[in-house]
């Protein structure tokens, strides 16, 4: 049985937002090919994601000086806590989905703290002498994307940074397979956004079957 995480960054649910609505498909697809694995949604919207803030230096460095997890503050304790618990949560997946909107050219802020939660030397990457080795190399990744405009090709190309960032941080985690689904287009063709959106759905729907 493998775990699997659905990590969506939207405020906005399936019936709403392009890429929730093929996460949506995309998901409810793997489930109904692999029963017996676990489905964990992790919706970062409503869930608690400490931002890397002072609190959370103030907490690191204690640990370090070999103060124990109780001599930190409430503070201390509540975000690095929590930091802890996500990515252990995030080290213990099998899999994981990303689903994300193209927002200035990256994704939602949540995202990137979520992110900074589970890039943790020791349990996703490891320092060597010859630099750093990802530590996940047993995992697999999906990023689904949707894009009001086009930016696959055309005068757009090449600004789109927030699935080439994914792409970048697992390779450094060390994760070997990791597959985009984007769709794209539905604000810039309106007339075709159902065409759009639908052909993006059929093709999540084949990628979940065999992810």
């Amino acid at each position: 049985m493998a775990k699997v995480l659905y990590i969506t960054a939207h405020p906005h649910d399936d019936t709403q937002s392009y890429s929730m609505a093929v996460g949506k498909a995309f998901i409810d697809s793997y489930k109904e090919a692999n029963q017996n694995d676990e489905v964990v949604h992790i919706d970062l919207y409503r869930e608690n994601i400490p931002q890397i803030d002072a609190d959370v230096f103030s907490g690191w460095g204690k640990l370090q000086t070999g103060k124990g997890f109780e001599e930190l503050s409430s503070e201390e304790q509540a975000k690095v806590g929590r930091l802890a618990e996500l990515s252990e949560q995030f080290v213990s997946a099998d899999k994981y989905v990303f689903v994300t909107p193209l927002w200035n050219f990256s994704f939602p802020p949540v995202m990137k703290a979520y992110l900074d939660s589970v890039a943790v030397a020791g349990k996703t990457f490891k320092y060597t002498e010859q630099g750093p080795v990802g530590l996940l190399t047993d995992k697999k990744a999906v990023h689904i994307q949707a894009r009001g405009g086009v930016y696959s090709e055309g005068p757009a190309a090449g600004m789109e940074m927030g699935h080439r960032y994914l792409s970048v941080l697992m390779q450094f985690f060390g994760v070997p397979s990791f597959d985009g689904i984007f769709v794209e287009g539905h604000n810039a063709m309106p007339d075709k956004a159902e065409e759009i959106k639908a052909n993006a759905i059929a093709r999540a729907k084949d990628a979940a079957k065999t992810f």
